[in-house]
Formats: C-alpha cells, structure tokens, sequence
C-alpha cells in the first residue's frame, strides 16, 4: 500500500457460506480492512467474528449505524438484495453486493436508480471477469488475435449442487436456476469481451420437476423444482457478433467447453468464469496446435489450490473508484447482464425475441502486470 492510498474500513453483511471465501481474498489487500461483521443470526456473527479475527459484530443496524465503517460487502441471500442495498446507500455507505443485483428485475431497476441519484458508489459481483483468464482473453480481442469476432458459446453445466449441499433449495427457486445462479459469470465475462447485447431469443424448461438430495449432510431430502433448469437462448450483441448459451442444471456430464469465442482469423477458448483465473487458449487458423496465452495480469488464486474460491476483486475495484479510478464492475455493467439473463424467460413465455431495454459500456480494461 502506497502512502497514497486510503485504508478502506468494510464490513460484511451477511455470516453464510461464502463470508470466509470474502474475508480471505479481502485481507490479501493491503487497503482493505475489514472491521464488522454483522448478520440475522447475531450469534453466528459473533462465531464468524471470533473465528477470523474481526474486532466487532452484530445485527444490520448496528453494522449501518457505524460511522467508522465506509463499504459494506452485502452477501444476503438474493431476496434480500434490494432492501439491503438500499439501506446501506441511505446509511451513507458504499455497497458491493453479490450477485444477482436484486432477485427481480423490477427490483434491480430500483437499486440501479437509487445509486444514480445517491452519492454513494454501488458494485455488485460477479467480479471474476476482472480476473487474469478474461483480462488476458479481452487483451487478446483488442489485439485483434482472432480478427474479428464473429460468433460465441457459452456452456453452464450442473454443479451437482443437490449432492454436496446441506439445503440446495434456494438453487431451485424463483432467484435461482442455472441462469442466475452461474449464468451471471458467463455473461458477465461475455459483455466485458463482446460488449453489450441488443436481442435474446430463447426456449426454457424445467427437467426433473424434483431433485433428490444426495449431501451427507442434508437438511432435506427433496427438492420441488421451481424454475427452469435447462436454457437455450440465442444472443445478438450490439456489435453483431451472435452468441449460443446452454445453461442447465440437467446436465450433468459433458465434453463442450465453458465459453469460446470465434473470430474471422480464430479462436479463443476461456475457461471456467466462476473463477478468477485459469488457462486461456488460442488456435489462429494457420496454427496445428492450441497455444495458451500468457496471463496479461497477476493471478489473483492458483488454479487448482484453496485460493482460487477466494473473492474480493470486485471490492478493490469499488475501493479504487472510490478514489478516482475506473468502476468496472459497476451497477449499469451487472443490471444489463441480469437484464439478458431474465430475458431468456421473457422470451420463452411471450414466444418472441426480446430487444433489451438497458445497455452498457464495456468495462475499462485491467492494466497489464
């Protein structure tokens, strides 16, 4: 940390499974200090205080009530979202919330006019596109290494979620589904590559209308399916390139790539955006073999090791714009990827192509190490 540099004071919103995930990626930046934790559940805030050495805990309005505290990291459950958000930014905080931006879109165009108007900077996951494997694929675009882009795929296969997880049932309702629940990954690494999406045509379905749960540790035994689980949509960016995105909770095992983009000289295939980094590979027409390209960025976790469930990106990226620097995981960026996402239903039960409403710009790409 330069002398330059301000110290952020955060506190997290939210004690479930993902808080430790936040705690150690944040605590690997110097500027970043988290100093609350605060939850529903005041006991289980306390735990996860004592458990990661976090000096204060408590409920939501003790955490909006500390003047001491300038960001509020809110990971609450998807329904919640709104409320939360919106609370903070009249506390006076700037908020990174995790993804989905609200549970709804009607609800999501509310938090995204409330932090216009505010004076307060709102972020909101997913993040993973400010990672080294979709920085290097979109400095690999703006080199012009394929040429022109021409058309993409994108592929969201099951997570098996119902075999690990305790209570998967909120991956089977309403704010979940392989469209919001991974889809926000593959879309946001897609518009920051592509740029925004002008159409979406698409056909939904629910398979299995219910799910076993298979985890050793299950609190139910099924689930009653509530929102589509298997999505084919077709998506036209306003550039005019033409993407494919198969997202589905039904398939379970299979040999298509995560994301590839196709170009007039080329290919480039990406790999897991849930993630921050990993392998990004290009095959120009000439070329016999695939090459992978150097990462144009640091490594924000080891593929493979513990530190590549870390997150945290996005809450630096808030932090610099706090100070001046670019916001590239912004709310106009992450409410048109959620606005694409819930496009595809729109188009399945109104049996049209959807021209979406918002757009975007393309984030500000990441300096090279």
């Amino acid at each position: 940390m330069t002398q330059q540099q301000t110290r952020h004071r955060i506190g997290i919103l939210g004690a479930g499974d993902i808080f430790g995930r936040y705690v150690e990626g944040l605590r690997t930046f110097p500027e970043l200090d988290v100093v609350r934790v605060a939850d529903i559940d005041t006991s289980r805030a306390k735990q996860a205080a004592a458990e990661h050495g976090i000096p204060a805990s408590g409920d939501a309005d003790e955490l909006l009530a500390d003047d001491s505290v300038g960001i509020v990291v809110n990971i609450t459950p998807p329904q919640f979202h709104a409320e939360t958000v919106m609370a903070a930014l009249e506390a006076g905080k700037h908020v990174y919330v995790e993804k989905p931006l609200a549970a709804t879109i009607e609800e999501a165009r509310e938090v995204l006019d409330a932090a216009t108007r505010g004076r307060y900077l709102l972020g909101s996951a997913p993040d993973t596109f400010l990672g080294s494997a979709v920085q290097t694929a979109r400095n690999a675009l703006d080199n012009g290494l394929i040429g022109e882009p021409v058309g993409a795929t994108a592929f969201v296969r099951s997570s098996r979620v119902e075999t690990r997880h305790p209570d998967p049932r909120a991956f089977y309702g309403p704010a979940g589904g392989p469209v919001l629940d991974m889809g926000p990954y593959y879309m946001a690494a897609l518009v920051n590559c592509l740029g925004p999406v002008a159409q979406v045509s698409a056909a939904t379905r629910i398979g299995a209308p219910t799910r076993k749960v298979t985890s050793p540790e299950r609190v139910v035994d099924e689930v009653t399916v509530e929102v589509s689980t298997h999505v084919s949509a077709t998506l036209t960016f306003a550039s005019g390139v033409i993407g494919t995105a198969l997202m589905s909770f039904d398939v379970w095992d299979t040999e298509l790539p995560r994301i590839e983009i196709y170009g007039t000289e080329g290919t480039l295939s990406l790999p897991n955006p849930n993630f921050f980094d990993g392998d990004v590979r290009l095959k120009r027409h000439q070329d016999q073999e695939w090459q992978v390209l150097a990462p144009v960025t640091e490594l924000f976790g080891a593929v493979g090791t513990p530190e590549q469930l870390r997150r945290g990106l996005g809450v630096r990226d808030l932090a610099g714009a706090i100070e001046g620097g670019p916001h590239r995981a912004n709310p106009a960026f992450a409410f048109h990827t959620l606005e694409v996402l819930a496009s595809f239903e729109t188009s399945q039960q109104e049996k049209r192509f959807v021209a979406l409403e918002s757009s975007c710009e393309r984030p500000a790409s990441r300096p090279s190490h």
